[in-house]
């Protein structure tokens, strides 16, 4: 095609080193201008420290999206779910984008990775927890089969407003023999 510009993308794993600095900005600007996080103060380096630190202790994937520029567009984890051991096949998921490249499909290729990730690491249960007014997510969250589970009204408190925080979940087809203890 004649003067397309073709954006070449390529997954990485993420890591301190190479992507908290792009990482804590996409979390900032969420946490600024968005109810993505029910946060009200900005993270530091120093949280994003310990944040890496949590994600390799866990064995949690932080899978990011680069451009041909290697800039980090987005990136999707998850995390432990509850503490107690009954809970240790269930995980909580998100997804964060850069400004500039939301609305292109990247969340959707991230999720979809995450997925994947999930199933080798023989997680059965994803979560999210999506506020109820963000429906870029919720519709992102059904096309990949996640459903509503449940909302907790009221939850969170942001900008001057109450939030009504859904639970969206995708049962995957593992582990094939789970364990107690």
């Amino acid at each position: 095609m004649e003067g397309a510009i073709v954006n070449i993308m390529k997954f990485v794993n993420c890591s301190f080193e190479n992507h908290a600095e792009a990482i804590l900005a996409i979390f900032n600007d969420a946490i600024i201008n968005s109810t993505a996080l029910y946060d009200y103060k900005l993270r530091t380096m120093e949280n994003m420290i310990l944040w890496f630190e949590e994600k390799e202790k866990g064995h949690y994937p932080v899978i990011g999206l680069v451009n041909e520029e290697e800039q980090l567009m987005g990136f999707a984890t998850y995390g432990r779910f509850r503490m107690q051991p009954a809970f240790k096949y269930t995980v909580e998921h998100s997804v964060y984008l850069h400004r500039d490249f939301r609305g292109q499909g990247i969340a959707t290729l991230l999720v979809e990775q995450l997925i994947q990730q999930a199933n080798r690491q023989d997680y059965h249960v994803m979560i999210g927890a999506i506020d109820m007014e963000n429906c870029g997510s919720i519709a992102l969250h059904q096309k990949l089969g996640f459903i509503h589970s449940g909302t907790i009204n009221q939850a969170g408190y942001k900008f001057g407003r109450w939030l009504d925080l859904g639970l969206f979940q995708k049962i995957l087809k593992t582990p094939k023999k789970p364990e107690e203890g």
